[in-house]
């Protein structure tokens, strides 16, 4: 692996151009920030890390041969289907019965393994989408704002958890709230 480098990345859909020159390098195996205000397109960044959309032009390097996880900020789990089953379904559907156990009773999901995904509250899918990712076997975390809608307690042990599972995979954090940030061990800041 390698730092990954953004350079003079532009983007539009259609007549409106989201970004427009972007030029930043997030240092392999670091934990990086991307903030700014709504709209200034720190979550279309991510989905061109993602290859989920095409830059129009620039380059990106880094990306070779790198698998990348990911946390949208809708929580994207499959309502009928059991917490734990979402996390297998896109990790790995052989994870150990313990390996699963822990990393929910971590988080704080112990009592909601087996209930639909439909009939967590808002804080508890964010938790299951954070761990799906967490749990893959991904080289890069892209996450987009993981942490919202968690009240500070919760908040903070989910970030404590987020931070000793990186285990030094490079990640690319957006968030409006610098202090999650700095709880993540950030060190580079980028604004956008």
């Amino acid at each position: 692996m390698a730092d990954i480098c953004m350079r003079d990345i532009r983007k539009s859909f259609g007549s409106q151009t989201v970004l427009t020159g972007f030029t930043c390098r997030f240092p392999e195996g670091e934990v990086s920030c991307v903030t700014g205000p709504s709209g200034s397109g720190k979550t279309t960044m991510l989905r061109v890390l993602a290859g989920l959309e095409k830059a129009d032009s620039g380059e990106i390097t880094g990306l070779d041969g790198v698998r990348i996880g990911m946390v949208f900020q809708e929580d994207r789990l499959i309502g009928a289907m059991s917490a734990v089953d979402n996390v297998r379904l896109t990790v790995n559907p052989a994870l150990p019965v313990n390996v699963l156990v822990k990393a929910f009773q971590r988080m704080g999901l112990e009592d909601s393994m087996k209930k639909p995904a439909g009939e967590l509250s808002g804080g508890m899918a964010r938790r299951v989408s954070l761990l799906r990712a967490l749990l893959s076997d991904a080289d890069v975390l892209l996450l987009d704002e993981p942490f919202k809608g968690l009240d500070q307690e919760t908040r903070a042990s989910v970030i404590r958890f987020t931070r000793n599972m990186l285990c030094g995979r490079t990640c690319v954090l957006v968030t409006h709230d610098e202090a999650e940030a700095r709880m993540l061990g950030a060190k580079a800041h980028i604004m956008i």
